[in-house]
């Protein structure tokens, strides 16, 4: 990292970039994560929070949604990435009055990511008035007052739009949504829709339930894991364990992506002896260079193949499937020359590929946002299910499906409610537990929203944390939106780009974070979280606040409801703040499997939700069995001089939060405009290594034809991408992506199949 104050104006220029190799994931990160964590948080603080991190008796990481093992758990139970979330959340640095009176809106709006991020933690509430240029205190009264006010003015609930993120806890989110709905709408978008929003569509419809089919201890008994556009190095580091363990006991690794990464090459496992002293453990026995959006191609060879060589588990497909013929007849015939041109791959590799399903006796399939980002994510991942379904690998020991989530309770948010189009079980459930009416027309998704706030049909936003305009596509689209806004709210822990992009007035609400205790009228509380792999576990913070002015998400969303729907409003919001177990009694008698929910969740590693089809290979589909289902192969096409362009993270990055200015698999060194290149495109484009480029998106947007959008200034950076692609990080790239161009189904916005050119930077 630079030792140089980071500036909006950087000469991207001068970014470093190393000879991309192919590195180890492990020891380095745990080096750099306890050096970033001492900077920020100071030795003592270090030792006291690291050691809490992902332990029984500690907090739940706020970094992704991997789940920490059921029994015994390592001394130090966390990742480079988790030891960077908790430095940034438990850090020193404080933002005061003094800093807002300091910077104005405008000269905060010329930063970058980075230096909002890396200023410190928020400490009291700020309001920003109509014409005023600069943040300034107000009272939590007064600004509870000021949000009830703006949304009882509304001209209908429909106007007012409540997002969420996936750090919030079940007890929050359970109340955020009931504050909602009690107000009168479903508008709930969250950070599901801009990522496994596809896989919720594709399981829903396939098994009956859009959560995966594993639990940890199935990688032990696997004997081949198939991971599927999915970077675990970066994005879920404490998945390499579980890898590792796997390969020791005999499991085969496939790792299908467009690029190599490190996570899915080799790992030093900073764990134990062998990981300090070695060159790590070699993971992948396949590696599947694919083309990006090619995934539905390869799997429906693989389904093809295994129809062919008759490589079926007959019993399962006769007793547990339906739709079965009509899958079977639609590959009867596959045109092999659409599906190498879809892949990039050769004939040979596929059937050497499709071979490993057949030798397996007990497979998972884990894919991530390289799935699910495209227009045809959902047939993609039911193509999945398809391949998963003719070798019986669902509920049984070592197998299943395995969307690997990122938020660390995105998952645990859906289950609360946090959703535009919740099941009419949970909303009558909701009425007969509080004496309420709840909506019932479905509200928006975030694309939705976005679009509703430009027309001027949403009008109040309120974030129970996030960074919605760095989280979402089309930043200039998305920016206009939110400053078309009456009121904009953030509740949030640090500053971030959505402060600085607002409507006629805005609001910044500092909530205590996961580190953090979290004190109320009873005593000291707990929250819960569900992980990727269902299991509902506690949290509790340990630190001093930074601040004695900071409120608990609960605490915010019960006095906003108090203040918003006045004291005859049935619901008991004062108890519930007072005493956490009041929450958890009535998610325990509305929530589907969460019966005595306040017991189990004290159990040493809390309690695993139902899933009938892990669990006893029950479907609740409208068939009441696994779906086959028959999908047309979908080819990107790709004009000639363009290539394919996905967006990821950097290595020093989670989600919207940048750590640093390096991604060190990668060879980048002090920046992040960069855009990865094959080596041959840029032979055939006549673009060099280290030239600066615009990157211009093309999107067929009848009846107008083609629109463009241009992100200017990225250093080209020749790397083995698969051939005609390349990959850049957002939030940077994030204005190239269309706002409406979205996955079909799903909603998700197609931040992974963006078609754009490379021109020389003006």
């Amino acid at each position: 990292m630079s030792s140089k104050p980071p500036q909006h104006d950087v000469d991207e220029s001068a970014i470093e970039v190393s000879t991309p190799k192919t590195w180890a994931a492990g020891i380095p990160g745990v080096l750099v994560s306890l050096d970033r964590a001492v900077e920020q948080m100071g030795v003592g603080r270090t030792v006291k929070t690291l050691r809490l991190l992902n332990q029984r008796e500690g907090f739940d990481c706020p970094g992704c949604a991997w789940p920490e093992p059921q029994g015994h758990r390592k001394m130090a139970e966390f990742c480079e990435n988790g030891a960077k979330a908790v430095a940034e959340e438990a850090t020193k640095r404080r933002i005061g009055r003094e800093f807002f009176a300091e910077h104005s809106v405008g000269s905060m709006r010329t930063k970058t990511d980075y230096w909002l991020g890396r200023q410190g933690r928020l400490t009291e509430p700020v309001v920003l008035r109509p014409g005023a240029t600069h943040y300034a205190p107000i009272s939590w009264d007064d600004a509870f007052t000021l949000i009830a006010d703006e949304l009882t003015a509304l001209s209908s609930p429909d106007e007012a739009i409540f997002y969420t993120s996936g750090r919030t806890s079940n007890e929050a989110a359970f109340l955020y949504q009931l504050l909602v709905r009690s107000f009168g709408t479903n508008n709930l978008p969250d950070c599901s829709n801009m990522c496994h929003e596809s896989s919720g569509s594709a399981l829903n419809e396939t098994i009956g339930i859009g959560k995966g089919s594993v639990s940890i201890k199935d990688f032990d008994l696997a004997d081949l894991i198939v991971v599927i556009g999915q970077n675990p190095g970066t994005n879920h580091p404490r998945m390499l364990g579980a890898l590792e363990d796997a390969k020791k006991n005999g499991a085969k690794i496939i790792a299908i992506n467009p690029l190599p990464e490190a996570g899915l090459m080799r790992f030093k496992n900073p764990q134990n002896v062998a990981g300090l002293v070695g060159r790590g453990t070699a993971l992948s026995d396949e590696f599947v260079q694919i083309k990006v959006g090619g995934d539905q191609a390869l799997f429906q060879a693989i389904g093809h193949l295994l129809l062919r060589w008759d490589k079926v588990d007959k019993a399962f497909v006769e007793s547990k499937t339906h739709g079965f013929e009509a899958y079977a007849e639609s590959l009867r015939e596959l045109d092999w020359d659409r599906v190498l041109t879809a892949t990039g791959l050769t004939r040979e590799q596929i059937t050497r590929v499709a071979g490993m399903f057949v030798d397996s006796k007990a497979t998972i399939a884990c894919w991530a946002m390289g799935l699910t980002q495209h227009k045809h994510s959902v047939p993609t991942i039911r193509e999945i299910t398809n391949v998963m379904f003719l070798r019986g690998m669902i509920g049984k020991p070592g197998a299943g499906l395995c969307p690997v989530r990122g938020h660390s309770n995105v998952q645990g948010d859906r289950t609360m409610g946090i959703y535009e189009k919740m099941p009419e079980f949970f909303l009558e459930a909701l009425e007969n537990e509080f004496g309420i009416s709840v909506p019932r027309k479905h509200g928006y998704d975030t694309v939705d929203a976005i679009n509703a706030m430009r027309h001027g049909r949403g009008k109040v936003f309120i974030a129970m944390g996030g960074n919605f305009v760095s989280a979402t596509p089309d930043t200039p689209v998305t920016e206009k939106a939110l400053e078309q806004c009456s009121l904009t709210v953030h509740v949030s822990t640090k500053l971030n780009r959505s402060h600085v992009v607002h409507g006629r007035t805005a609001l910044i609400l500092p909530a205590l974070g996961r580190t953090e205790s979290d004190v109320q009228h009873s005593g000291e509380q707990f929250v819960t979280v569900e992980d990727s792999m269902s299991v509902v576990h506690r949290s509790r913070g340990r630190l001093e606040p930074a601040s004695d002015q900071l409120l608990s998400e609960v605490s915010i969303v019960c006095r906003l409801a108090r203040k918003t729907l006045g004291a005859s409003h049935p619901v008991a919001w004062e108890e519930f703040e007072k005493d956490y177990d009041v929450i958890r009694e009535h998610i325990a008698r509305v929530v589907p499997g969460c019966a005595d929910y306040n017991t189990r969740v004290r159990q040493p590693d809390g309690f695993v939700l139902p899933h009938p089809p892990r669990d006893s290979q029950q479907f609740a589909t409208a068939t009441g069995k696994a779906n086959f289902t028959a999908n047309e192969l979908t080819v990107i096409e790709v004009p000639e001089g363009r290539l394919l362009m996905q967006t990821l993270r950097s290595h020093d990055q989670y989600n919207t939060t940048i750590y640093g200015l390096d991604d060190r698999y990668r060879g980048v060194k002090d920046g992040r405009r960069v855009v990865f290149v094959n080596p041959d495109d840029l032979k055939e484009l006549g673009f060099s290594d280290g030239q600066m480029v615009d990157l211009v998106s093309e999107w067929k947007d009848d009846p107008t034809g083609v629109v463009e959008r241009r992100a200017a200034s990225f250093r080209i950076v020749s790397y083995p991408t698969a051939r005609g692609c390349v990959a850049t990080y957002f939030p940077e790239a994030n204005p190239l992506v269309p706002l409406d161009s979205k996955a079909d189904i799903s909603g998700t916005p197609t931040s992974k199949s963006v078609i754009v050119r490379l021109e020389p930077a003006a």
